[in-house]
């Protein structure tokens, strides 16, 4: 389970914020299925109260956040594809020169955006 971003915060994760810079706007939506590294996993009350400097807007989720909890067919799909990726190396994708050496069943992957 993810925690909320805030220092101090211990509460469950509900929902995800998003700065869009060029736009001087917070996006506040429901919890990303992964964590990003530009983004912040935000508790209920902190999604709710979130401010913004003069000058910026937010958009929010209309309606609840929920902690959704996985389900038990969520986490047995979970551990076949894990099990299946550590039973075969996948092949490089069409136009990847990745060089270097692997380790384990984990590979880089080319930027998406150079495609």
């Amino acid at each position: 389970m993810r925690r909320c971003s805030r220092t101090g915060c211990t509460d469950p994760a509900v929902a995800t914020l998003t700065y869009a810079y060029a736009d001087s706007t917070a996006v506040v939506g429901p919890l990303a299925t992964y964590a990003e590294p530009h983004s912040y996993d935000l508790c209920e009350e902190h999604a709710l109260r979130l401010t913004v400097p003069k000058g910026w807007h937010v958009v929010r989720h209309e309606g609840e956040f929920s902690a959704d909890q996985p389900s038990g067919d969520d986490l047995t799909a979970l551990a076949e594809a894990v099990r299946e990726a550590g039973r075969s190396e996948p092949a490089d994708p069409p136009g990847f020169y990745g060089g270097g050496s692997k380790r384990g069943h984990l590979r880089a992957l080319p930027d998406p955006g150079n495609e």
